[in-house]
């Protein structure tokens, strides 16, 4: 028994030995001052300039997601039997995530540099439709007008916002932030979101967000912004549909030290089959915006449900356990994935991604003749919304609409990478 804890202890000591690498061997941050492949010495007439490298700079508005393996698809019966939603195992990379899904006041930010930096018709192009919120039968005319901009509705999700116009969102975010960087600015804390992050940054486009840098020195003079030198954030861009739910299910909250094995499935983004907080000073209280039933938004008068006839405020609920508030209910959150129903057995199982005209094309679906929905344009969104049931609260369930269309349950966060690291 002796002999055998001696051996384990043994074979602990020489593992934890071969993890911690050569001593002295060059990383990224300390590369040294000649390459150890030719000798030749950096930043010489004759060798490679390399820069100096700390950290990649920190993401404004970003919540750092610890990757790994998962189980991704449906937790709870097919009840629209669809069938597209098939438990497969997968493994996601590290990347980073907004907190809280991208607000009115982002997007007017938005519009404001769009107006001010590009031409009107970018402006005109870049304009949430607010007809969304017009009903026939309903009256809802107020929010046309006030929802996107009156004050009061400032930190509520923006709506009427397309898959496209999210997309060029990303893009514009990614320049703004690298530019500001280039200036010397700081993305520690406060920017686009107001609040105190946790952690930092990183991300490159996966199809729709186009690669945008920023020109310019930065304010420590130790040469322009590039990717190459390491001082530019890599792109905000939507996040996949497989980094949503992974997000959004927030295992890591389940999860014992040193236990391999999952024992432990979410239907929701928190414990249990309810949708009501079981313990605590919030016991009793709904932790998503959604419809509770038919007509039922908001509950009684005194004794309201979820509290929020609508959408509500980004940080209204309790927070995952990754610290992103909303991944259920509040709005509906675009991805960057095109739908196709077979995705779950298609796709790969490291950072699955369903793009444009890879497999199952588009060709085979009927959209001409009405018997389908599904082309290249479609695009699957995610979490259910204020209008929606509690059976679109799972992380697992997806739904899809074309790309320039839009409404008012639908709104969107970003992504980034984690780039250069596992954790």
């Amino acid at each position: 028994m002796k002999f055998t804890n001696y051996l384990s202890l043994l074979a602990a000591g020489s593992l934890a030995l071969a993890s911690c690498g050569k001593k002295g061997a060059p990383t990224a941050t300390n590369p040294g001052k000649a390459s150890s492949t030719t000798g030749i010495e950096y930043n010489t007439d004759e060798g490679m300039k390399v820069t100096d490298f700390k950290k990649i700079p920190t993401g404004p508005g970003l919540v750092y997601i610890e990757g790994g393996r998962t189980v991704l698809g449906s937790q709870e019966e097919d009840v629209t039997n669809n069938h597209d939603n098939m438990e497969r195992t997968v493994t996601i990379a590290s990347f980073y995530m907004d907190e809280a899904e991208v607000a009115n006041i982002h997007w007017l930010e938005y519009l404001h540099f769009i107006r001010k930096d590009s031409s009107e018709e970018k402006y005109k192009a870049a304009l949430p439709d607010t007809t969304v919120w017009a009903r026939d039968l309903s009256f809802n005319d107020p929010y046309v007008t006030y929802y996107l901009r009156y004050p009061g509705f400032r930190y509520f999700p923006v709506v009427g916002v397309n898959w496209l116009q999210a997309d060029s969102y990303c893009a514009w975010r990614t320049a703004k932030v690298n530019e500001n960087l280039a200036k010397g600015g700081s993305s520690k804390g406060g920017g686009l979101f107001g609040r105190k992050k946790k952690k930092g940054d990183t991300g490159t486009s996966a199809e729709g967000g186009a690669t945008v840098g920023a020109a310019g020195a930065l304010a420590d003079g130790k040469g322009s912004a590039s990717i190459e030198n390491g001082n530019t954030v890599p792109n905000y861009r939507l996040p996949t549909e497989a980094e949503w739910e992974y997000a959004a299910q927030a295992l890591v909250g389940t999860q014992e030290v040193g236990n391999e094995n999952q024992e432990e499935k979410r239907i929701y983004p928190w414990d249990g089959r309810s949708t009501r907080n079981p313990y605590g000073k919030g016991q009793g209280q709904f932790l998503a915006n959604f419809k509770r039933g038919r007509g039922d938004y908001a509950g009684i008068a005194g004794s309201l449900n979820d509290g929020a006839m609508i959408t509500e405020y980004v940080y209204a609920y309790p927070p995952n356990d990754y610290g992103l508030y909303n991944m259920a209910g509040n709005v509906n959150e675009w991805v960057q994935d095109v739908y196709r129903p077979l995705s779950f057995q298609d796709v790969e199982d490291l950072n699955p991604f369903r793009r444009n005209g890879v497999s199952d094309e588009s060709k085979y679906y009927d959209r001409k003749g009405y018997q389908s929905l599904i082309d290249d344009h479609v695009r699957v969104y995610k979490g259910g919304s204020w209008r929606d049931v509690a059976y679109y609260l799972s992380p697992g369930t997806r739904r899809f609409m074309a790309e320039d269309s839009a409404t008012s349950t639908i709104g969107f966060r970003c992504a980034m990478i984690n780039a250069g690291a596992n954790k």
